[in-house]
């Protein structure tokens, strides 16, 4: 397959994707904002610096799992400090953070948190399958972390990143950072619609796998 065919049958693929989860999810699109909305005020919806392909920086979609300004609470409130430095040594994964919401631990369990990423799809800046979207701040962080990690960093981020992944399938959260980015780095190489699918058929089980 040449570099063009596989573009057009990757976009096709995000397209339909994206489409398809908007129409088969109608409900959620309802019923989740309103859970949301029940349980803390604030925004639904909210949006976070992610870096792109190529290193461009957007701004990705999710439903809001934490209280308003979760971010801001853990790197500037003192008595996060604990939360924070648990926070940076753990690759940038909490398992039991305080900050997220009842609702929010249901949506993150399932993944629901990241369904309105659709729209990232369709605007172009991710795709169905791809790496992790990372933060600016945490790329320059593992970068430092894991000086050996720089290599397959930069050639993740040749390709968009994705809602899901080979190495969300291979073993989500417990993954560490240099096995995560280096997993990342392989899909990148290897660019094929085929395992695009077989991530899309193994990621049901995955999203259930913590239950």
């Amino acid at each position: 397959m040449t570099i063009s065919a596989y573009g057009i049958g990757k976009r096709a693929l995000d397209v339909i994707s994206a489409v398809t989860l908007i129409v088969l999810c109608t409900p959620l699109w309802i019923i989740i904002p309103i859970l949301i909305k029940l349980e803390s005020s604030g925004p639904a919806i909210f949006s976070q610096p992610r870096v792109g392909r190529k290193g461009k920086i957007f701004k990705i979609l999710k439903f809001r799992s934490m209280v308003v300004n979760a971010d801001e609470l853990l790197w500037k409130n003192r008595e996060y400090k604990e939360l924070r430095n648990k926070f940076t040594e753990s690759d940038w994964k909490l398992e039991n953070d305080p900050r997220v919401t009842k609702i929010g631990w249901i949506l993150r369990r399932l993944s629901i948190d990241e369904f309105p990423q659709v729209f990232n799809i369709l605007k172009g800046d991710m795709s169905i399958v791809g790496p992790r979207a990372y933060r600016p701040q945490e790329i320059e962080a593992q970068a430092k972390k894991y000086a050996h990690t720089k290599k397959w960093i930069e050639k993740a981020l040749l390709v968009k990143p994705g809602i899901t992944g080979l190495w969300q399938v291979s073993g989500r959260n417990d993954v560490p950072f240099d096995k995560r980015v280096q997993i990342d780095a392989e899909y990148a190489s290897r660019k094929s619609l085929s395992e695009d699918l077989m991530i899309l058929l193994k990621t049901p089980k995955a999203m259930l796998s913590k239950w």
